[in-house]
């Protein structure tokens, strides 16, 4: 409510303040005072709250937010709640959403990092030195349609960092996400101030100056599987147990940033395996489900732990959504037969989606987080869509191979090409560069 209206409120609702004038006598000081404030409330009545809050004795005593300081609910200027590690807000979570936009091709920023200069990477990612001839996937930039990215800042993320642990979880994709960071990191870092280790599941890259870390865990289902070996899991025959997160989970718990992932593995069919009891059971009590069904299990199982064992006033967790495979030319319009093999540019169509299967899974990610919003906070990074487009961005061919090729396979290219996963650097890079914004600005 205004100053103005403060003044008046004694008086009918169906009054003007010019009626209240002709129906009074002021003195010329008083008439003028109340004009003066009519107008200001006119004016500058939604800004009221800030002009007051100038001169409140907590916000005076309220030191300058600092980024070290940053890991901590607060209260921002309209009143919302400022998630940890918030810095700023560019933007009032409404006017822009950061998923929605377009690929720009940009070669002066682009890539953020080179291939040969992260020894990082596995050699399922490096596509230059497998013998790609193209380097074009390598000078794309996300758009967002309302606003404009933030640039990724290493310097900034290692000191928000500084003796703190980041953990990425899920599966090889989010395995890709985690070397992306390590990349964008560790070009700022000396060489003998940083350490990169694999022990099982768990790898860990060290910023020893920072007394930071960067992990990541092998978890492909989240839930406790028969996939769980971190070296030999290729089984078709896929099985998770129910109510079994803490296997996995005891191993995440201290971490300041954890972001998740779970989708691949889950698409073996429209079936999945549940097991009931033990994997040391004599006679394993097995159930099959709905693949749907499933899943939700484990996005329930996720949000239940975090909210047992993290603390999310000083805490974030992020959830990264389904990673899109380019299997299929005909899905694009392309020739039947084909698929991300020597695919050299983007789709265009702004509205490909891809196929339903993917919908049907985005559908019980969304309505489960929206579901537990009010007790999980969980911050959403939607690169579904914007990853559809780019079937130019696969490893394809241009990968270490597991087994050796047969003369067959040699033949026919496609046969063998990897549409999953995705070249160092190139798109994962924009996951980690929308996660860096959601992180301290939105």
């Amino acid at each position: 409510m205004g100053v103005g209206e403060n003044k008046t409120s004694n008086f009918p609702p169906s009054l003007s303040y010019a009626s209240i004038v002709r129906k009074t006598k002021l003195s010329p000081f008083l008439f003028t005072l109340l004009i003066f404030l009519v107008l200001f409330a006119y004016l500058y009545g939604e800004d009221l709250p800030q002009f007051v809050s100038h001169f409140s004795p907590v916000d005076a005593m309220r030191p300058a937010l600092q980024l070290s300081q940053s890991s901590a609910i607060t209260k921002s200027e309209k009143g919302k709640v400022r998630l940890p590690f918030v810095i700023d807000e560019l933007d009032d979570g409404e006017s822009c959403n950061l998923f929605s936009g377009k690929w720009v091709r940009d070669a002066v920023t682009r890539p953020l990092y080179h291939e040969a200069d992260c020894p990082f990477i596995q050699p399922q990612l490096t596509c230059l030195e497998r013998g790609r001839p193209d380097k074009d996937y390598q000078f794309w930039r996300w758009q967002p349609f309302e606003c404009d990215l933030p640039s990724f800042n290493a310097t900034m993320m290692l000191e928000a960092l500084r003796g703190k642990r980041m953990l990425y979880v899920g599966d090889s994709l989010n395995r890709g996400q985690f070397t992306s960071m390590v990349c964008l990191l560790q070009s700022v870092i000396p060489p003998n101030a940083k350490s990169f280790v694999t022990n099982g599941s768990l790898t860990v890259f060290t910023a020893m100056d920072y007394n930071a870390t960067v992990e990541f865990y092998w978890a492909p289902f989240l839930l406790e599987s028969n996939s769980d070996d971190a070296i030999v899991h290729r089984i078709s025959d896929r099985m998770v147990r129910r109510d079994s997160i803490n296997t996995h989970g005891d191993h995440w718990k201290g971490r300041d940033i954890v972001v998740f992932n779970t989708y691949l593995w889950w698409m073996t069919g429209l079936k999945m395996k549940i097991l009931q009891g033990s994997y040391k059971d004599d006679e394993m009590q097995v159930v099959e489900v709905s693949t749907e069904d499933a899943y939700s299990l484990a996005i329930n199982s996720m949000l239940s732990w975090v909210k047992q064992n993290m603390d999310l006033t000083r805490t974030r967790v992020f959830f990264t959504s389904m990673s899109p495979t380019h299997g299929k030319s005909q899905d694009w319009g392309g020739e039947s037969g084909g698929n991300c093999y020597n695919q050299t540019t983007m789709i265009e169509d702004p509205n490909y989606w891809g196929s339903d299967s993917r919908k049907s899974i985005m559908r019980v990610i969304t309505e489960t987080l929206h579901e537990h919003q009010d007790e999980v906070m969980v911050t959403f990074l939607n690169i579904t869509q914007l990853s559809a487009y780019r079937k130019d961005a696969h490893t394809s061919i241009y990968k270490k191979q597991w087994n050796p090729l047969t003369p067959e396979q040699l033949a026919n290219p496609v046969s063998y090409a990897d549409c999953v996963h995705w070249c160092l650097p190139g798109l994962q890079d924009t996951w980690n560069e929308l996660l860096f914004a959601k992180l301290f600005y939105f």
